[in-house]
């Protein structure tokens, strides 16, 4: 149905499909024991309230979650029905549409007794959506009672059109609820002196963060970035900074929430906190983890840039000494991963970093497995030895820093666990530590550690080997341009055949060659 539209708020979760099977079956059970009494609660006693909805035992933060998975039952239910309906399956169409209209019920009927202070707008669109509901019920009903296929094609059109509206009202009381709950939530945070109540209502927001983009526009546009430095330059809540950091890394991977950064000089709190040792290391790290979210080189906008660069120098010396000082894996990789994303978009932060003796410091951090400890964080250190490597005075810092043995052992790197997450990152590293040393070999003393170490064979063997790459394009590129480089310095290091396909043709050329190459060729 290409006129349906489903709100946009609802985020899928990649789990185990039983794993969500047994999630779901209780909401689902519920609403059939639902259809059964037409939606009236049960009692045990006559005279005894005991209303048994889903919602009762949980927390705030645990009712958004049961709306939202309420909610997410619905909107596929809504997809489903438009796909029956494409294939004329009435009978489907009208089981499912009952379904959808109890499960609709018991959201409102749930949402109604953790919520206060709903408004009149709220309840209009709980009416209408209800209302609707039952229309679509009533025609579907209509539509199972005949086999006159005129009377069927004709009434199509109508269940398309209510179809269509009961998916807009859904989706507009969605998000009626959820900017509704993000006001409560922002309000508690604003007008609370508790520590107590602060720290709830940060961590039932820090959920909804988790549910996607759009729930991060919704708490952005509500002035949620706003309330979060409000708590960030008080001392009083000192011991929430981590968790209300982490929460503004999240709102601020939406434009909105940049925004809201830039207006209330957030780069400058960030850059107070970091210089400032009374901290914790906690609160240093969730400092370095906004910093690496609003300098992501992914991100399309870059307003916030022009106040960042006029901290750049106190905030790069401050996240180098995180990384020194770093008693962590997770704290290395949070302060290397904010410097990593700042040498993209201004050459002036490598020099910094130069003078700051960063690289001898990160080439000691590789050699700690406490704190270097996962292709993620070599990812970041070998980002920043590329985008350094550009400068002349860089060679002589990599090598006293045995900094071309790091990057030869970073060209043999694998994952320990399979997941494609870890592969892609040590394709990353690959990529990257072959990038590096095709621009620092211009340097014939770089080049000449590089032959020493046996790096011409094993780039040979990562061009000739799509295994060894994982089949990755992008690291096979890196590597022949590294080979080109070396080869210049050292030709008698290559055989004929080599030399041949690898090094003598266009780049393009031997791209093609080795992309098309069978493995039983190594």
């Amino acid at each position: 149905l290409s006129s349906l539209a489903l709100p946009s708020s609802m985020h899928l979760i990649q789990v185990d499909s039983v794993q969500r099977w047994m999630e779901d079956l209780k909401l689902m059970t519920d609403c059939e024991c639902m259809c059964i009494l037409q939606s009236k609660p049960i009692s045990i006693e006559k005279d005894e309230q005991n209303e048994l909805m889903l919602s009762s035992q949980y927390s705030t933060c645990d009712n958004l979650q049961l709306l939202l998975k309420r909610a997410w039952i619905i909107s596929t239910e809504l997809t489903r029905i438009a796909q029956k309906l494409e294939k004329n399956r009435w009978q489907r169409v009208h089981s499912m549409t009952v379904r959808v209209n109890c499960h609709v019920r018991s959201m409102i009927n749930e949402y109604n007794t953790f919520t206060r202070n709903s408004s009149e707008e709220m309840h209009q669109f709980e009416k209408l959506l209800i209302d609707k509901c039952s229309e679509f019920t009533a025609f579907t009903e209509r539509c199972i009672q005949t086999e006159d296929e005129d009377i069927l094609k004709s009434m199509k059109t109508c269940v398309n059109e209510t179809l269509t509206t009961v998916a807009q009202y859904f989706g507009q009381l969605i998000e009626l609820v959820l900017t509704h709950e993000a006001q409560n939530l922002l309000r508690q945070i604003e007008l609370s002196d508790s520590v107590y109540i602060t720290e709830l209502a940060i961590r039932s927001l820090f959920s909804l963060t988790q549910e996607g983009a759009h729930l991060c526009r919704i708490i952005a546009k509500e002035g949620g970035v706003v309330t979060l430095f409000k708590i960030c330059r008080q001392d009083c809540f000192r011991c929430l900074y981590p968790q209300t950091l982490r929460t503004l890394a999240s709102i601020c991977c939406v434009e909105e929430g940049m925004h809201q950064l830039e207006k209330v000089d957030g780069i400058l709190c960030l850059a107070d906190i970091l210089t400032d040792n009374s901290h914790s290391e906690a609160t240093h790290a969730e400092a370095a983890a906004v910093i690496a979210q609003i300098t992501s080189p992914h991100l399309t906008f870059t307003q916030h840039l022009s106040s960042f660069l006029e901290n750049m120098e106190e905030i790069v010396t401050a996240l180098v000494k995180l990384c020194q000082e770093a008693s962590s894996g997770e704290v290395f990789l949070l302060a290397s991963a904010a410097l990593a994303n700042i040498t993209f978009f201004d050459t002036m932060a490598c020099e910094i970093l130069l003078q700051l003796n960063a690289m001898k410091i990160l080439l000691a951090a590789c050699s700690d497995k406490r704190v270097v400890d996962t292709p993620y964080s070599r990812d970041q250190v070998v980002t920043i030895l590329a985008n350094m490597s550009v400068l002349d005075q860089c060679a002589s810092e990599i090598i006293e820093g045995n900094g071309i043995q790091l990057l030869m052992e970073m060209l043999f790197e694998k994952s320990s666990s399979g997941s494609s997450a870890e592969v892609a990152a040590c394709e990353r590293v690959q990529q990257k530590s072959a990038v590096t040393l095709a621009r620092l070999s211009r340097d014939p003393e770089v080049a000449d550690a590089a032959i020493k170490l046996s790096c011409i064979p094993r780039l040979i063997k990562l061009c000739r080997s799509p295994t060894e790459r994982n089949n990755s394009d992008s690291v096979l590129v890196a590597c022949l341009a590294a080979l080109r480089r070396l080869a210049v310095m050292s030709p008698e290091g290559l055989e004929d055949s080599d030399f041949q396909q690898l090094v003598k043709p266009r780049l393009v050329d031997s791209f093609l060659l080795c992309t098309n190459m069978e493995e039983s060729f190594v």
